[in-house]
């Protein structure tokens, strides 16, 4: 089944027809997107890079289990977030999922309230995290923009030079900095000296 990649849904896995299109019919009652998946190898045919949204999923299936798949997924760089579900209420595997990022462990049967809430919250984590890569992705790109010249201007005003500081160290004159610390400010988007701080120190930050 492919999905819209722009609407944030919940993908359903669990080999129990039944169950998971009554949890897809719940959740879209709800008028929460949601889309249903018979096992972990459907999912990941189907599933798309640009895919937002959250996975709700059985802690035990055949063949596997619901830890040690949210493991899999984020080693392959599928970051969504997981709400679990188990009939069988077990304290090691629910500090396991939490730990290892899980939005809720839902035991079953659960209020419809309680899968709603859970399944918003993990939708919201989504919704931020990829807020977050896009801004990511948009700073690396204007910072691509800049040509070698406006690295280095951004550089050393970015550690507090003036413009005539700048000037001396790159062996320009002041004016021929002023005019390339302005289109460097342009191509980043920003109007500040804190705010293109912030955005050397983001790009910094996601270079480690």
């Amino acid at each position: 089944m492919t999905t819209a990649v722009t609407t944030p849904i919940v993908h359903v896995i669990d080999d129990d027809d039944a169950l998971r299109d009554g949890l897809c019919n719940l959740l879209q009652s709800a008028d929460i997107a949601a889309a249903g998946f018979a096992s972990p190898q459907e999912f990941l045919d189907a599933w798309v890079p640009e895919a937002c949204g959250c996975l709700l999923l059985d802690i035990r299936f055949p063949g596997g289990n619901g830890l040690d798949l949210q493991a899999e997924l984020e080693q392959i760089g599928i970051l969504m977030p997981v709400v679990l579900m188990t009939g069988e209420p077990d304290v090691t595997s629910s500090i396991r999922g939490l730990k290892a990022g899980a939005v809720d462990f839902l035991v079953k049967p659960f209020e419809d309230e309680q899968l709603f809430e859970s399944v918003r919250a993990a939708l919201e984590r989504d919704r931020a995290r990829y807020e977050a890569e896009t801004e990511m992705r948009d700073l690396n790109e204007r910072y691509a923009s800049l040509t070698s010249r406006e690295r280095e201007v951004m550089t050393l005003v970015c550690k507090g030079l003036m413009n005539k500081q700048v000037a001396g160290h790159l062996n320009l004159s002041e004016i021929t900095v002023k005019v390339h610390r302005g289109t460097m400010m342009r191509k980043m988007g920003v109007r500040t000296l804190p705010d293109l701080v912030r955005s050397a120190s983001a790009l910094a930050d996601a270079s480690r």
